[in-house]
């Protein structure tokens, strides 16, 4: 299929959420739209020759109010071009082909962006070790090699390399391995019971009792009442 349709519900997964993977074009149009049938088979036909480096979304207007509200759209057809989330580029109007091709162009990654796409899927230690000597604050280089090092209990190192990037959701669940060190039956109440005492005036108790918490993630029904009994412990 050359392209994707997408809803009112379906944008945050089908354009956001890929924008992140992916330069994804955004093609909104309406069936009564003269222009829109002109310039939609151009578009597919020189997405689809990207051989997936760029997706095509086509949004119905008629059919999505919201997401055209969200592009605050005045006429159609219109065409935005969106990477990581957020809008780079974008056009009103049909335009020939060769237009479009150049459009389209300047999304494609460059060759280094390529070969840093092709080390990340790789997922060796050499591979990241490879994308930090072309991006040395390349996020997911350094939370796959920590991740790597903390399999090995080389936690330390890889410690010091999280401590390159800012924190994420990511970067504090790899470190929390890095700096727990429990059996793997520990259920955790006992250690979070008895670290309760210390948490207001120990740091690294305060520490060891977030690093478990992030471990046992939000998904433990016992998660949000620690941290409830932590909060009334500091405050």
């Amino acid at each position: 299929m050359p392209y994707i349709d997408a809803t009112d519900a379906t944008f945050q997964s089908d354009v956001i959420e890929r924008s992140k993977d992916v330069a994804v074009v955004v093609d909104l149009w309406a069936p009564w739209c003269g222009p829109c049938r002109t310039l939609g088979p151009i578009l597919e036909k020189v997405v689809d020759a990207t051989n997936g480096q760029v997706v095509l979304v086509k949004v119905n207007t008629d059919e999505n109010p919201g997401i055209s509200n969200a592009f605050q759209v005045q006429s159609i057809p219109a065409v935005y071009a969106i990477k990581d989330g957020a809008v780079v580029d974008g056009f009103m109007g049909a335009y020939p082909e060769h237009v479009v091709q150049e459009f389209v162009a300047a999304l494609l990654p460059s060759e280094a962006e390529a070969t840093v796409a092709s080390l990340l899927a790789e997922g060796t230690e050499g591979a990241y070790r490879k994308v930090l000597e072309m991006e040395p604050g390349n996020e997911d280089a350094i939370v796959g090699l920590a991740e790597l090092l903390v399999e090995r209990g080389e936690n330390d190192q890889a410690l010091q390399f999280l401590a390159r990037i800012p924190e994420t959701d990511r970067t504090r669940l790899v470190a929390a391995k890095a700096r727990t060190h429990l059996a793997p039956d520990d259920d955790h109440d006992a250690t979070l019971t008895a670290l309760l005492d210390q948490v207001k005036d120990d740091e690294a108790a305060r520490q060891q009792f977030l690093d478990i918490l992030e471990l046992m993630g939000p998904d433990d029904p016992r998660t949000a009442g620690y941290r409830k009994k932590l909060t009334a412990r500091l405050f």
